[in-house]
């Protein structure tokens, strides 16, 4: 199958069944959501959203957050991962939006990555979800299952396997795509033991389609 071919029923099949695909982070507005998504690098979603309650009460917008210290907030995160880190990168962004922006979360992909804490991950996250802007946040899962459907080829970084995605992605899919396949990767394409078994898209999957049809063929041979 040409990549083109499985661009289209990638997109086919998840707009299909999976049309309101969406974060399974917890916020209520822009800035909850930059504090939730800085939280989460290396951590579940799940644990994010056991911890951002209480934090979102004593913390509920930039002003409150930069008139913090990073061991104040440490406090109400000491349960995710690289808290220390973390709280530093929280009370430098809110510090940064007040700063530059007026406490308004920005728009820009370049205004995003000037956050203490926001890399290029985490604004694309921003800018796609928030704005509803063509862009494309490539984290591990991202990462995994676009190479093993086969969207991407050759691409051994993010920012590669962001430029491939928006590439051949129709523009208005790509901010939706994102979530398609972290959540797809999060409970089907997992990393150690693809659930092939259970996975409904295997008919277009490259990874599918080298190793299982390789081992039916030689079982028959």
């Amino acid at each position: 199958m040409l990549k083109k071919e499985r661009y289209q029923e990638f997109v086919k099949y998840f707009s299909t069944h999976s049309p309101d695909a969406q974060t399974e982070l917890n916020y209520s507005n822009p800035y909850e959501l930059l504090v939730a998504v800085i939280l989460s690098a290396q951590c579940t979603d799940k644990r994010i959203n056991q911890v951002t309650p209480a934090l979102f009460e004593r913390f509920p917008d930039a002003p409150s957050l930069a008139a913090s210290t990073p061991d104040e907030v440490f406090t109400y995160i000491r349960s995710v991962s690289y808290p220390n880190n973390k709280a530093k990168h929280l009370v430098g962004m809110a510090k940064k939006l007040m700063e530059e922006f007026h406490g308004d979360v920005p728009e820009k992909v370049e205004d995003l990555i000037k956050l203490p804490g926001v890399g290029r991950k985490t604004a694309n996250v921003i800018s796609s979800v928030v704005y509803n802007n063509p862009a494309m946040a490539v984290d591990t899962h991202v990462f995994r299952v676009s190479n093993r459907l086969g969207l991407t080829s050759r691409a051994t970084t993010p920012l590669a396997v962001e430029k491939q995605l928006v590439k051949y992605l129709p523009k208005d899919t790509i901010a939706i795509a994102h979530h398609w396949l972290i959540l797809h990767g999060r409970y089907i394409c997992v990393a150690r033991r693809p659930k092939c078994e259970e996975c409904p898209i295997t008919y277009f999957c490259k990874y599918f389609e080298t190793h299982y049809t390789n081992v039916t063929a030689k079982i028959n041979n």
